[in-house]
């Protein structure tokens, strides 16, 4: 993409080690570290859209398509320096389109609800908020009580 100080690339697979290396780098956000490795199996197989500054990859987005209309945002990350700077929103622009393009009416991702009260996961949800996205349902049985799970939805 031009005009940027990056470029978006994708769809691709075997995107492991490169979805692991920045998911490390964000503790805060993903610090259990079975998430971490199933995390990055599924940037292996699944469709993974890569964000790169040169040669520096600063983030991505897997998706993956959970029925006929629906596609699912299954894991996104961004490096902190590069936070607020369009990164994130391109990469969902772009899985939201190729999801579109397949045929789904619908793209949801899961987050941390509201009802824990961790300020990084508020940002997440606003971010979310301001690219489309929905708040649907907390389901605190998905990641257990101690980490409720917030669904929310966005129309393509």
């Amino acid at each position: 993409m031009t005009g940027r100080a990056f470029a978006i690339r994708g769809p691709l697979s075997g995107q492991g080690a490169r979805a692991e290396g920045i998911l490390r780098a964000l503790p805060g956000w993903f610090g259990i570290e079975q998430a971490i490795v199933d995390y990055a199996r599924a940037a292996e197989e699944l469709p993974t859209f890569v964000a790169e500054a040169g040669a520096q990859t600063i983030g991505f987005v897997t998706l993956e398509q959970t029925s006929d209309r629906a596609a699912e945002l299954h894991v996104m990350a961004v490096v902190p320096r590069w936070h607020r700077r369009g990164v994130g929103g391109a990469l969902v622009e772009r899985a939201a389109a190729h999801a579109r393009a397949g045929g789904c009416a619908l793209l949801h991702v899961k987050t941390l609800a509201p009802s824990d009260p961790d300020p990084g996961y508020a940002a997440t949800r606003s971010f979310y908020a301001a690219v489309g996205f929905l708040p649907l349902e907390e389901l605190p049985q998905v990641w257990g009580p101690e980490n409720p799970c917030l669904l929310m939805v966005r129309v393509l």
